[in-house]
């Protein structure tokens, strides 16, 4: 098990759990389900090691793989101006 030490924004516990990891490509969301991580139990931040973040990145590299994947609906709300 990866030890994630202590969190770097405000010294929590860091624990190992799945998370889902999103990123935007070309004005396009891309999630990644299932990537380990530590997540603070106090602020909820979030760290991959550097081994996972090669990887995520291969990941999305890999645009056959994209392709493949499944996809989901995503609703957009728009902030509005007058919104207090």
């Amino acid at each position: 098990m990866y030890n994630y030490g202590d969190c770097h924004v405000c010294g929590g516990k860091m624990q190992a759990k799945r998370v889902k990891q999103d990123f935007w490509i070309r004005n396009k969301l891309v999630v990644i389900e299932d990537v380990p991580a530590g997540v603070c139990t106090q602020c909820g931040e979030k760290v991959v090691s550097a081994d996972v973040g090669q990887r995520l990145a291969g990941a999305l590299k890999d645009t056959a793989r994209r392709r493949k994947a499944r996809t989901i609906a995503v609703p957009v709300i728009r902030f509005a101006k007058d919104v207090a």
